[in-house]
């Protein structure tokens, strides 16, 4: 677990990011957010074959983990043939945990690249209007 904040994944910069999921096990990228209205993306591929991806909101660290509310719920990506894109609109502060699940896979372990943007919403006040 790496827990990242919305300053942490602003400064991640154009790179990718690795990890590395044993066979049979899942890795969980959890992201703190305190503010609301932001926009969570997400592009990952997987190496040698597919993992499965899914993004839980968890109020608090406090909530037991079968008690939070599944956004997207657990898939089955070709990541290893295509990239996959996604995001998350954040409604409600709290934990936003991305989910990279290995454990159909009892031999083979896999590497996942991902890159995580956080967007804030344009708001136009009009003050460039003549």
């Amino acid at each position: 677990k790496l827990p990242l904040t919305v300053e942490d994944i602003l400064n991640f910069g154009e790179g990718n990011r690795e990890l590395f999921i044993k066979s049979s096990t899942y890795s969980v990228i959890p992201i703190t957010v305190t503010e609301t209205g932001l926009t969570i993306s997400w592009i990952f591929s997987s190496d040698p074959k597919s993992v499965s991806f899914s993004v839980v909101y968890q109020e608090s660290e406090e909530v037991p983990l079968d008690q939070c509310k599944v956004l997207i719920p657990m898939t089955r990506c070709n990541s290893h043939k295509e990239t996959i894109r996604g995001q998350v609109k954040v409604r409600n502060s709290g934990i936003y945990m991305l989910i990279f699940d290995n454990t159909f896979s009892r031999f083979i372990s896999k590497r996942v690249f991902y890159h995580l943007t956080v967007e804030r919403p344009v708001i136009y006040d009009g003050s460039d209007f003549p």
